[in-house]
C-alpha cells in the first residue's frame, strides 16, 4: 500500500509503481501538487486560541480595549489575512502550510457571464483582438484551473476550419490544438485530402481544458460559444469541420447523436454567410474505436469534394 500507517518509504517503491500513482493521479484530474502534508484545521485552531489565552494571561495593556478597536477602527478582516485571530503574528510553522490562494475568484456561470462574453467577443475587430479578449475574460471558470489558453493554430485565412470540443491535458501544456495523439491521427486525416496545419485551422469550442479533461457542462459551453461564433466570422471558412456531437449540438442546437449526424451536411447562417458544416467523429474516440476510422475516411472525402477549387 501507498498511503496510511503501511506507506512505503521512497526507497522502497519501485519506478512501475511511481509511474502507476501518477497515472492515476492524472486520471483523477490532478494537476499540480500543493502541500507534502494535509493541514490539520482542528490543531491549528487550537493552537490559536492557544496564543491567545497565553497573551490574556500575561496581561498585555489595554489588551480588551484593543479587540474592540479591531472591531471598529481596525482593517477590515480581507486586509488582516496575513494575520490570525485576535491580531496575533502568524507562526512561520503554520504559514508554510496555508491553503494556496487563487488569483482570480468562482464566478456564477449565469446568464449575466453569458452576455458579459456576447458583448466581449462582438466588439472584437480581429483574430488577435479576439484572442487578447479572451486572455482578459474571467467569466468562465475553466480558465482557474488551466495552465493556458488554447486558441487556435493552422492557417487564419483557410477555407477549412476544424473545430474540437475541448483541449486535453497536452494542449494545456503547449496552448496549442490537438497537439496529442489524438492531434497526430487528425495531422494524418487532412494530409488524406491534401491539408495540413498550414492551410487549415484547427481549434475548439471551449478555449480551456476541463479538469480531468471531463466534459464541459452546458453552462461552460454556452459561456465560451459567443468566442467561438466571432472566430467563424472572423476566419470567414467555406467548410466547417464539427469533431464530435457535442460541438455540433452546441454550435447547431442539433439533437441527433453523433452516429446520426456525421456524413451528413449542415449550414450554419452566420455574419451574412451560409457555411457548409459537417460534423464526425473527434480523433480522440478513433484512437480507442479504430474500426470506425473508414466511416471518417469516408466523411473526409465528401468534405474534399466541397472544399473549393
Amino acid at each position: 500500500m501507498l498511503f496510511g500507517d503501511n506507506a512505503l518509504s521512497a526507497p522502497e517503491i519501485l519506478p512501475g509503481e511511481i509511474e502507476a500513482l501518477l497515472e492515476f493521479y492524472t486520471a483523477s484530474g490532478v494537476d499540480c501538487f500543493l502541500e507534502e502534508e494535509a493541514i490539520d484545521r482542528f490543531a491549528l485552531s487550537e493552537q490559536q486560541a492557544s496564543q491567545a489565552a497565553m497573551r490574556r494571561s500575561q496581561g498585555a495593556p489595554g489588551n480588551v480595549p484593543y479587540e474592540r478597536s479591531q472591531q471598529l477602527d481596525g482593517p477590515r478582516s480581507s486586509e488582516r489575512s496575513l494575520s490570525q485571530p485576535n491580531g496575533a503574528p502568524l507562526n512561520p510553522s503554520t504559514t508554510a502550510k496555508t491553503a494556496p490562494v487563487l488569483g482570480s475568484s468562482l464566478v456564477i456561470p449565469d446568464q449575466e457571464a453569458v452576455e458579459s462574453a456576447r458583448v466581449l467577443a462582438s466588439s472584437a475587430t480581429s483574430l488577435s483582438d479576439l484572442r487578447s479578449r479572451l486572455e482578459a475574460f474571467s467569466g468562465c471558470n475553466l480558465k482557474l484551473s488551466a495552465k493556458n489558453l488554447v486558441f487556435a493554430d493552422g492557417n487564419p485565412n483557410a477555407r477549412v476550419m476544424l473545430i474540437g470540443e475541448a483541449p486535453g491535458r497536452e494542449e494545456d501544456l503547449k496552448g496549442l490544438p490537438f497537439v496529442g495523439p489524438d492531434g497526430r491521427l487528425l495531422e494524418r486525416m487532412l494530409q488524406f485530402i491534401g491539408l495540413d496545419r498550414s492551410s487549415a485551422y484547427l481549434t475548439t469550442f471551449v478555449p480551456w481544458r476541463p479538469p480531468g479533461n471531463r466534459t464541459p457542462t452546458p453552462q461552460e459551453r454556452e459561456i465560451c460559444k459567443p468566442f467561438i461564433l466571432r472566430q467563424i466570422e472572423l476566419v470567414e471558412p467555406d467548410v466547417i469541420v464539427l469533431l464530435g456531437g457535442a460541438v455540433a449540438k452546441s454550435l447547431l442546437g442539433a439533437q441527433e447523436s453523433i452516429r446520426k449526424l456525421r456524413g451528413g451536411w449542415m449550414t450554419l447562417e452566420i455574419g451574412g454567410r451560409s457555411i457548409q458544416c459537417m460534423a464526425t467523429y473527434q480523433p480522440e474516440f478513433l484512437l480507442s474505436n479504430p474500426i470506425e476510422k473508414r466511416l471518417v475516411w469516408q466523411d473526409f472525402l465528401s468534405i474534399e469534394e466541397k472544399m473549393p477549387a
